[in-house]
């Protein structure tokens, strides 16, 4: 899944579970902090792999044995901070995120390019791409994985339109207390 994406995944997912457990759109901080978490995996491997420190640009971040960690313990300092929504913003925003990777592979016969969900254990080759959902062509062009991500991008941004934008209000908050003490 293209890194853009991930957040709006994040978002879809955090956005289902408000809606499920509370009858309503998410709030800003736990919104802002499901999509933060969503987009965590790739701000640790794309920047790794593009200064060679790993060979591929899903390794640690994506790793399963680095995901339950990390989620574990934001979840306990969420609990402790009595901020239990929170928590549960950062298992739903990050486990989306390496869940999200997993279809397109499936689907595709890609079963090698899995090896991601316990790297270092398991080897992860070179990301072969964009791949195709063998649905033929669409309107002149084959149907990949890019056009159902495209879709899922731009219902995702509606769908937090709808909802007003939550999260917006919480980086204008964080950056109106940024001006006082500056």
């Amino acid at each position: 899944m293209q890194p853009v994406v991930h957040p709006v995944v994040g978002y879809l997912c955090y956005a289902a579970y408000a809606r499920w457990s509370r009858g309503e759109p998410p709030r800003d901080e736990s919104a802002l902090v499901a999509v933060l978490a969503a987009s965590l995996a790739d701000l640790i491997d794309k920047p790794l792999a593009a200064v060679g420190v790993v060979d591929v640009g899903r390794t640690v971040g994506h790793s399963l044995l680095f995901a339950v960690p990390l989620v574990a313990v934001a979840w306990i300092l969420a609990a402790r901070a009595d901020r239990r929504d929170l928590g549960v913003a950062v298992a739903i925003g990050y486990g989306s995120h390496v869940l999200a990777d997993v279809p397109w592979h499936v689907l595709s016969g890609d079963y090698a390019e899995l090896g991601f969900l316990l790297w270092p254990v398991s080897h992860m080759p070179a990301y072969t791409g964009v791949k195709p959902l063998g649905l033929g062509t669409v309107a002149g062009f084959e149907a990949t994985t890019l056009w159902l991500e495209a879709v899922i991008l731009v219902a995702g941004i509606v769908l937090w339109w709808i909802d007003g934008r939550p999260g917006v209000g919480a980086v204008g908050t964080a950056i109106g207390r940024l001006r006082e003490r500056g």
